[in-house]
């Protein structure tokens, strides 16, 4: 059986927790920030945890994490 490779793309933008669960980073903190409010922008920048109904695909992705 060949080694398994992980998506590259998806180990850039997930960390895993100590409980295991996935975090991720949020969006929309690119760009057009003008219009955003200082509250908003703010609670963008902290990290969020990935939602249950996608943690089953991103595990197959990142068999290592």
């Amino acid at each position: 059986m060949p080694k398994m490779k992980t998506s590259r793309s998806a180990a850039k933008r997930f960390k895993v927790t100590g409980t295991g669960k996935l975090k991720r980073s949020k969006a929309y903190k690119r760009h057009i920030l003008t219009k955003k409010t200082r509250k908003n922008k703010r609670n963008l920048r902290k990290p969020a945890i990935t939602d249950a109904t996608n943690v089953k695909n991103m595990k197959k992705i990142l068999p290592y994490l």
